[in-house]
């Protein structure tokens, strides 16, 4: 499957709260978004992982190669790296299905995805419902916005405490503000539009509890989710 950049593709940079991390919004990305909705519809999805709320599959290896091309030019201009080689430990296509009463602790609340400072996130939203987008977040008790390797065994301890606390989450995904964590910036759900963050932002998906998406390429809220380490 040939997949080249939309003529119309769009590019907006924006910074993620007080700390100011770099978060790119990409509109129309690819140019025939329709061939990636279709190879979905012919993939078998599974629950994979302990965390992701939902089911996945593997993206073709020809939206790694569109992405590494789309990203090159972008991550010393805008992530401040210099982009010896591009490698994907994650290119996965991804529908949330998870009912809210079966999501654990982690699952409540903002995660990280790594906290190593060269690495990326890519979220492609490839539907047309009013299914989500992501946002990001500041623990309040901390105030960090990001998890890096200095300050990860002070989040998490502090996190374990308020685990077991009168404010620890009840089920559901989270929505908004909380007395855990603020919402300091979000990125619509937009057809054929691609944020790219630094994977150690604490973000999660915006999900309605009142209306958990189907296990459906078609009708659900199907993305494409890649991890990006930037090597020298």
């Amino acid at each position: 499957m040939l997949l080249e950049p939309h003529p119309g593709l769009r590019i907006s940079k924006f910074a993620i709260g007080a700390e100011g991390a770099p978060l790119l919004v990409i509109d129309n990305a690819v140019a025939a978004p329709e061939k990636l909705v279709n190879k979905a519809a012919r993939s078998h999805f599974s629950a994979q992982g302990a965390y992701f709320p939902g089911i996945r599959t593997r993206a073709p290896a020809s939206y790694e190669y569109f992405l590494e091309a789309l990203l090159r030019p972008l991550v010393r201009e805008h992530f401040g790296m210099e982009p010896g080689r591009l490698q994907f430990p994650m290119c996965h296509y991804s529908l949330v299905t998870t009912p809210t009463q079966k999501l654990d602790f982690l699952q409540r609340i903002p995660h990280i995805d790594s906290t190593a400072a060269n690495g990326l996130a890519t979220v492609h939203y490839l539907f047309r419902g009013d299914w989500g987008g992501t946002a990001f977040y500041r623990h309040r008790s901390t105030g960090y916005e990001c998890i890096d390797e200095a300050r990860r065994d002070i989040y998490y301890q502090r996190l374990q405490q308020e685990s077991q606390g009168a404010d620890a989450p009840g089920p559901g995904y989270i929505g908004g503000d909380t007395a855990l964590f603020e919402r300091i910036a979000q990125v619509d759900g937009v057809f054929n539009r691609i944020a790219i963050y630094r994977r150690n932002s604490l973000h999660s998906g915006i999900i309605d509890n009142a209306r958990v998406p189907p296990p459906d390429p078609l009708n659900g809220r199907l993305s494409i989710n890649s991890f990006v380490d930037v090597l020298d």
